[in-house]
């Protein structure tokens, strides 16, 4: 029993990030590969924070985005008149439709 039997084992690097927190992660990428394929930040799977290479200088959080609801997303592409335009146009397809539209 031996490589023979389970394969060929490619020579790798092991490459060590570290969150704001301390976290170490280690992954490990094939020796061959270039450094700049390399990625400098990951995602730390224990806190979910941006991890880097540097122990000393971890990447700092950027400031998260607030969850914005469709409504908000809608409110930035229009004014308060395409709104209303926009309302009135379907209140009259509705209207047609039920038939109690108002002349």
């Amino acid at each position: 029993m031996g490589e023979q039997d389970h394969g060929y084992h490619a020579d790798r690097v092991a490459i060590s990030y570290w969150d704001a927190l301390g976290n170490e992660t280690v992954r490990y990428f094939a020796a061959n590969v270039p450094d700049e394929e390399i990625p400098e930040t990951i995602d730390c799977p224990h806190s979910g924070l941006p991890a880097g290479r540097d122990k000393d200088n971890p990447p700092q959080v950027a400031k998260p985005e607030p969850y914005k609801t469709h409504l908000a997303y809608v409110k930035e592409r229009r004014t308060d008149e395409e709104a209303a335009s926009l309302l009135d146009d379907a209140l009259v397809q509705l209207r047609e439709r039920r038939g109690t539209t108002v002349k």
